[in-house]
């Protein structure tokens, strides 16, 4: 079965930090772009960050640049996103996928509070 599967979410205090982990089962994430996306409560998703096969990463969203990184490891076949300096905006339910995908997982839940 293909699938990407999200973890590594939680409770967390502001200012800490968590590290998210999006692990592909089924087939090789070598020679695809992923993205990271969240949706907080309330709102529309919104995409985090993006890399691209060759491990070119952009932070798309503004509020958490500079404090958010994604990067990728294909022999782990595994994508993170390494979150720092976390706010109290940043509770959401945080998925990873293809760009235009059109099915998504169940997401990591990442709650902020202290």
């Amino acid at each position: 079965q293909v699938q990407l599967v999200e973890s590594g979410g939680g409770l967390v205090q502001p200012g800490g930090s968590l590290r998210l982990s999006c692990t592909a089962s089924g087939f090789s994430l070598s020679g695809y772009r992923l993205n990271w996306y969240r949706q907080r409560p309330g709102k529309g998703r919104e995409l985090v960050a993006t890399i691209s096969s060759t491990g070119v990463r952009r932070t798309q969203l503004g509020p958490v640049q500079g404090r958010f990184t994604i990067s990728r490891d294909d022999a782990k076949n595994t994508v993170y996103l390494q979150m720092d300096n976390l706010k109290l905006e940043d509770t959401a339910v945080y998925y990873c996928n293809f760009p235009s995908a059109t099915s998504w997982g169940q997401g990591t839940q990442v709650t902020v509070s202290s």
